[in-house]
């Protein structure tokens, strides 16, 4: 009978760890038969416990969920430090650089776990875990961590059917964050609010560039897919809507104060063909840019009282 080794350390009241491995072994490998196998899973848990860094240069070959329960985590994503707070997950797919820290004086606790198998990219993306970014927004759940312990308690115990009970306990976890990603947010988070701040302030900044929402939620560890939800639901409007606006606004103020083209006014605020701009415009508006202009132009001299 296979056996898996028992780690449980604890560090005067400076840092918990209590983990299991699969087989008794800390040496990730690549599943290429099995759908799915669970190597590992477990928490650590900081209280003075200075500092604990983690390096992996080149990734690793499997997979690994870790979700923060308590405190925050510092990751590096991109190239950029990434303050992951209490109530997200980070996911790292295979050969992924991984480097991230937990300080002490947050008194960081996380759960982890790491799988592999051939099916792994199915598994997730039926339970519309988006692979396009790091940082999974699932908020707090005592459920997530029931799952985690429980996994962690089985890769320990190795009774009858363990293995199976392990995929099982993994599937009941990503069903939790389907559901719980999906909902609809009753409240914005601090975390959250701050990303969509950031946002909106890139886009006023830059509204008249090409912008990628894509390459803009790549570029702050989010999934697209999260993105664009947690936008809308934060703002009422989707970023494109958002950006559009900006740039309607703009086009009106110009057409209000200048005698501009339409042409140069579409350049100004980001589009190289006017004809599309004006397209663009007449359906915000209802009306073209140029009977815009007209119509403002003869409101206003209307208005102006005779002297």
């Amino acid at each position: 009978m296979e056996e898996n080794k028992k780690e449980n350390e604890v560090l005067g009241k400076d840092l918990y760890v209590n983990s299991g491995y699969l087989f008794n072994t800390r040496v990730p490998f690549k599943e290429k038969k099995l759908p799915l196998r669970i190597l590992s899973a477990g928490t650590y848990q900081l209280f003075t416990w200075p500092k604990l860094p983690t390096w992996r240069p080149k990734g690793r070959v499997d997979w690994q969920i870790i979700y923060i329960a308590a405190g925050e985590g510092h990751f590096i994503l991109n190239g950029q430090e990434v303050v992951v707070p209490a109530g997200n997950m980070v996911l790292y797919q295979p050969k992924q650089q991984q480097k991230y820290f937990y300080y002490g004086k947050d008194r960081t606790q996380v759960w982890f776990v790491h799988f592999t198998g051939r099916q792994v990219k199915s598994i997730l993306k039926h339970y519309e875990i988006p692979l396009d970014g790091y940082i999974l927004h699932t908020g707090i759940s005592r459920e997530y961590e029931d799952c985690f312990r429980k996994m962690r308690d089985e890769l320990i115990k190795c009774s009858w059917g363990y293995e199976e009970m392990l995929t099982y306990l993994f599937r009941e976890l990503m069903l939790l964050i389907h559901r719980r990603m999906t909902e609809a947010m009753p409240q914005v988070s601090g975390f959250i609010q701050e990303e969509i701040e950031r946002a909106k302030d890139y886009f006023e900044e830059h509204y008249n560039e090409e912008i990628s929402i894509e390459q803009y939620a790549a570029s702050r560890s989010m999934s697209t897919s999260w993105f664009n939800r947690s936008f809308r639901g934060a703002v009422g409007t989707s970023p494109m809507k958002y950006i559009l606006d900006i740039r309607i606004r703009n086009a009106q103020v110009l057409l209000e104060t200048t005698d501009y083209s339409i042409t140069n006014i579409a350049a100004v605020i980001g589009y190289d063909n006017p004809m599309y701009f004006s397209r663009m415009f007449r359906k915000a508006k209802g009306m073209s840019p140029a009977k815009y202009r007209k119509t403002y132009r003869e409101k206003f001299l209307a208005d102006v009282p005779n002297e």
